[in-house]
């Protein structure tokens, strides 16, 4: 496994204390193929930073069975017809940033097992996603989340210890945007220091366990430009029975909410100009929706920064998450912009979406370059054993 460079420690050291002068990371090296295309050509200019995304969080190694009929019963063993394996947790989100050709920077520890190099390698090198800001630490084993799917839905059990060392993301180098999981009454200094650098903040967020559901404790909001909650969350932050109305009680703390509604699609409303969009779902047929969430954001982060519409964005993120429940897993079944464009091609060709569908997307002719593989693709690997055959 590669070590960190030392522009991670560097930065590292530099911000000690409550004003850290903050030092120039180096040049990221991105060891993926090139990306099919770059959604970002057009507003690119040379002052640009080297990453677009700025993410960090825990990665896990994810073990994913599909196929159960029914939830596992107490006392009898359940024998799943399918299974994958692939990075999961903060990884979700990088590789579906990265197979939409954002140049992406994940700041995450990894541990020294088979587990850890897997991930790493899958990232790196895989993925193309910049770990100089990660860090190897030793002895440390990489936490695991086993994720059973059924009925539509996957129960997810995980296993992990917090890393003795892990990444201090308080510095992160100059990106064009940043996304911050934001955990109930923990603030992360970093949000506030990527947003004064010029950083787009994007906010995602967790289930409160704490049951408070308390606006005011999501610190850091202040700093970021749009919050994507799903429709449970917003509701209960908001105190009100109806996702649409969360999202404009939103819009009053954040210029743009973004309101996932599951296969009712997503709303979004924009307080800068007053503006909102709903979209509806795609009709897929779900294998496995682990990880449908942060391909959703990764999807509309794409769209944000490169000066789409909002209704544009909100129908690609839609796109984007639909085609990733199709295959095993969050990350490895993240879609790229070969998989979009032979949907498109598909949904042309045969007429298996609402009759409004075509008019919804034809913004797509504009960027896509043409499909070469048929529909439907399967893409996702089934297990780490077979890697590097």
């Amino acid at each position: 496994m590669p070590n960190p460079s030392s522009s991670a420690s560097s930065s590292a050291s530099s911000c000690q204390g409550p004003s850290p002068v903050c030092r120039e990371p180096a040049q990221p090296a991105f060891e993926g193929a090139a990306p099919v295309l770059d959604p970002l050509a057009e507003v690119r200019s040379g002052d640009d930073p080297a990453t677009d995304v700025f993410l960090t969080g825990t990665v896990f190694l994810d073990i994913i069975f599909t196929g159960l009929d029914s939830a596992p019963v107490r006392g009898t063993e359940s024998w799943a017809r399918g299974m994958g394996s692939s990075p999961g947790g903060i990884a979700n989100m990088a590789t579906a940033l990265a197979r939409l050709g954002l140049r992406t920077s994940l700041a995450a520890a990894f541990g020294d097992d088979m587990y850890g190099e897997y991930c790493w390698e899958a990232l790196s090198r895989g993925e193309g996603i910049d770990l100089s800001q990660s860090r190897v630490v030793p002895g440390w084993h990489s936490p695991v989340t086993v994720s059973m799917a059924y009925e539509g839905e996957r129960t997810m059990v995980s296993h992990g210890h917090q890393a003795p060392e892990t990444p201090r993301p308080e510095c992160p180098g100059p990106a064009r945007a940043a996304v911050a999981l934001l955990e109930p009454g923990k603030r992360e200094e970093w949000i506030a220091r990527a947003a004064r650098r010029g950083s787009r903040v994007f906010a995602d967020v967790g289930w409160d366990d704490t049951g408070r559901w308390d606006p005011d404790d999501l610190a850091g909001l202040e700093h970021c430009e749009a919050f994507l909650p799903n429709a449970e969350e917003a509701m209960r932050y908001t105190r009100t029975d109806c996702p649409r109305a969360a999202a404009r009680a939103l819009a009053e703390r954040v210029p743009l909410a973004v309101v996932t509604m599951g296969e009712k699609g997503a709303y979004a409303a924009d307080s800068r100009t007053g503006e909102t969009a709903e979209v509806p779902a795609i009709n897929v047929e779900a294998l496995d929706p682990t990880g449908a969430g942060d391909v959703f954001v990764a999807a509309f982060v794409t769209g944000t920064l490169a000066d789409w519409p909002l209704p544009d964005r909100l129908a690609f993120a839609c796109l984007t998450s639909a085609l990733s429940v199709q295959e095993f897993g969050g990350s490895l079944s993240a879609p790229g912009w070969v998989e979009i464009a032979a949907w498109w091609q598909h949904l042309r060709s045969y007429d298996d979406q609402a009759g409004d569908a075509l008019r919804r997307y034809s913004f797509l002719d504009g960027v896509l370059p043409s499909a070469a593989r048929p529909w439907p693709l399967r893409r996702a690997v089934p297990t780490l054993g077979f890697r590097g055959r």
